[in-house]
């Protein structure tokens, strides 16, 4: 029997399987005082090379939450930070309900640039979770996308070629940069487009 030409396919997690809105928090964030919200957005924006670390896992979540705390004057303990900064997720569910359908033919593999506040607070409780055999995160593997350790984590992980792996990202430069590994890369613009994608390669 052939091998199919996909045996494996990766999603992105924000803006893809769930939406995210850091005005969420901005709102919640000047109900406590007014206009603490934009301090907030506005400290994280210029301090995004700090998150980024975060991300990779190289600064603690005490670390990382005692420079963001500094960008709400304090005013909040780190718990409540915690959840406010990361209570902004929203489900796409078109694209969630298609995962059900692939789990049938493919391994499913979530690869996601991501930390450890948004994971406990936000979005690891979701149950579409369940449909991943694996979660590459990029805080517990020390790596971001487009960088090629995360996607080379993901390979150890199939144990699968490249050109079997389709990854699906809605950042140009993160498909981009799957393509130049030697997996198919679609970057996701909404759910008809991403239909018409899986349905052009013959996986819908």
């Amino acid at each position: 029997m052939p091998v199919p030409k996909y045996s494996i396919i990766v999603f992105d997690l924000g803006n893809v399987l769930i939406n995210f809105d850091y005005n969420i928090a901005v709102k919640k964030f000047d109900e406590i005082e007014p206009n603490l919200g934009n301090k907030f957005l506005e400290h994280h924006k210029n301090n995004y090379h700090i998150h980024r670390t975060f991300e990779k896992g190289i600064i603690s979540e005490d670390e990382f939450v005692k420079i963001a705390l500094a960008g709400v004057n304090n005013k909040v303990d780190a718990k409540t930070f915690s959840k406010i900064y990361s209570d902004i997720f929203i489900p796409n569910d078109d694209v969630i309900s298609l995962l059900q359908i692939l789990k049938k033919k493919f391994k499913l593999i979530l690869l996601s640039n991501t930390d450890p506040l948004h994971k406990k607070y936000g979005w690891m409780n979701y149950k579409f979770l369940s449909h991943f055999d694996h979660l590459v995160l990029s805080f517990e593997v020390g790596s971001v996308k487009p960088e090629e350790k995360i996607f080379r984590k993901v390979e150890e992980l199939s144990q699968l070629p490249s050109q079997e792996h389709l990854f699906i990202d809605d950042i140009a430069e993160y498909a981009e940069a799957a393509k130049k590994l030697g997996w198919d890369a679609i970057q996701f613009l909404n759910y008809p487009q991403l239909l018409a994608e899986l349905t052009s390669r013959k996986i819908l």
